[in-house]
């Protein structure tokens, strides 16, 4: 057994087998659809495919995070198995989940005052936020301790890139992030927004680019400029999808012909209903290590 456990919440975007075989455990948020309640249970309660198809035949949904006291019992829970804990929570700049967690780290603290209990925000999204997570996954299985794992993880967190584009305007248009105009031009036009996560954890428009074929390019543009050693990088490499994923698939060939020193294969998941019920279906994202998110 490892010397602490790690756990994270659902919007980190990895398939269930992945968070067992990196014994990483998470906690789900909540969704809504037309004011009915779910679980971002990685897809149990409703596949990606039943939530996007509501969403375009409508349907409106809302996302709430983990609360506290659903934090503070899980947290109480690991503690009194006489394991210390470290939580990674998505990032602050898209929700409120990791002073949701701060607060109960608090109440628990108090009661297990011998146990060791940390809360990093990722500043992190979607399969970014579990390229993170799975990180520290191996400092811990190669024996690193919790305090060295949670400060390689506060130094090292805004390391971690982020590079997402979509090809369907409809629910940047409805969640206000396009205007009407904007986005009836766009989608005239076949804009795809490239955007990306910023140091202080917020999703930002960066460039607005026509056809796909020109924005798959350009988000691997991105890799080659901002991955560790260039296109000597090594590292891992996290695509997320949303109903996109002969895009993803494509998005990996280019990486693995232009990075040709990857060791590990690149690793495609679903874009969760937390991520999904903002982005819609059309998004493609991307995720590895380089230097340091500046503004």
């Amino acid at each position: 057994m490892a010397e602490f456990q790690l756990s994270c919440c659902s919007a980190a975007d990895l398939s269930e087998a992945y968070f067992k075989e990196r014994d990483i455990i998470y906690l789900c948020f909540h969704f809504e659809i037309d004011g009915e309640d779910f679980m971002d249970d990685l897809g149990h309660t409703i596949p990606p495919q039943e939530l996007f198809k509501r969403m375009d035949a409508g349907a409106k949904t809302k996302t709430s995070q983990v609360s506290i006291g659903e934090y503070t019992e899980f947290f109480r829970a690991t503690l009194s198995e006489g394991r210390d804990l470290l939580h990674v929570t998505l990032s602050s700049g898209l929700s409120g989940t990791y002073n949701s967690a701060m607060i109960a780290k608090e109440i628990v603290e108090e009661e297990y005052p011998d146990r060791k209990i940390y809360v990093i925000d990722s500043l992190a999204a979607s399969s970014g936020f579990g390229l993170f997570v799975d990180k520290l996954a191996d400092m811990r299985d190669a024996g690193i301790d919790i305090d060295a794992v949670y400060e390689w993880g506060e130094a090292n967190k805004l390391r971690l890139h982020h590079w997402f584009f979509s090809t369907d305007l409809t629910y940047y248009i409805r969640g206000g992030r396009v205007s009407k105009t904007a986005g009836a031009i766009g989608t005239v036009l076949n804009i795809c927004p490239l955007l990306n996560v910023d140091y202080q954890g917020h999703l930002v428009p960066r460039e607005k680019v026509r056809t796909k074929k020109k924005v798959l390019r350009r988000t691997l543009e991105k890799m080659v400029q901002f991955a560790e050693n260039g296109t000597d990088y090594n590292g891992r490499v996290f695509i997320s999808h949303a109903l996109s994923e002969e895009d993803a698939k494509t998005l990996a060939e280019m990486i693995e012909k232009r990075f040709p020193k990857l060791t590990l294969p690149i690793q495609i998941f679903p874009i969760g209903a937390t991520i999904g019920s903002h982005s819609g279906p059309g998004t493609v994202a991307l995720f590895f290590w380089g230097e340091e998110r500046k503004d």
